[in-house]
């Protein structure tokens, strides 16, 4: 696993945007954390870096799912209020996950089952009150090289 720490916000922000600069059509995020670790601060700087416009972003909290647009559709979901896996299906989550857009799953954990095999796992620690550590687990081959780009941009 792959990690970085970021010391504020902006940092947390930045770090998503680097990563979403790099995503294409069809990659799937998920998203690890407890209540307050920087899931949605991630999300937002992936959305930043597809493009999609700051005044728009927003936590999907009470609908489960807010779409965007930017260089590639971005489906952010939010599992945080999921009671059974059974209602994935009346949010069209099967449908998100396969389509060309980018989707991105806070509480990934809630789905773990209906994940797909090759996806991004992202795991944020709180370390204190600012800073958050942030790690990368791949799998598949594509993620694989994704975070071997992601870790030289970092170094930048």
């Amino acid at each position: 696993m792959f990690s970085v720490i970021t010391s504020s916000p902006e940092q947390t922000w930045r770090t998503g945007e680097i990563l979403g600069a790099m995503l294409g059509s069809g990659d799937t995020i998920c998203l690890y954390g407890d209540l307050g670790a920087g899931k949605t601060n991630l999300a937002y700087g992936i959305a930043r870096g597809l493009d999609v416009q700051d005044q728009y972003i927003t936590s999907p909290t009470f609908s489960f799912v807010n779409e965007y647009k930017g260089r590639i559709p971005l489906y952010h979901i939010d599992l945080y209020r999921l009671n059974d896996t059974s209602e994935l299906e009346n949010i069209g989550f099967e449908e998100y996950i396969e389509s060309d857009g980018v989707t991105v799953i806070e509480w990934a954990d809630k789905a773990e089952d209906e994940l797909p095999a090759e996806c991004l796992s992202v795991y944020l620690s709180t370390i204190d009150e600012h800073s958050r550590e942030i790690g990368f687990l791949a799998a598949g081959e594509r993620y694989d090289r994704l975070i071997e780009e992601l870790k030289k941009e970092l170094k930048r």
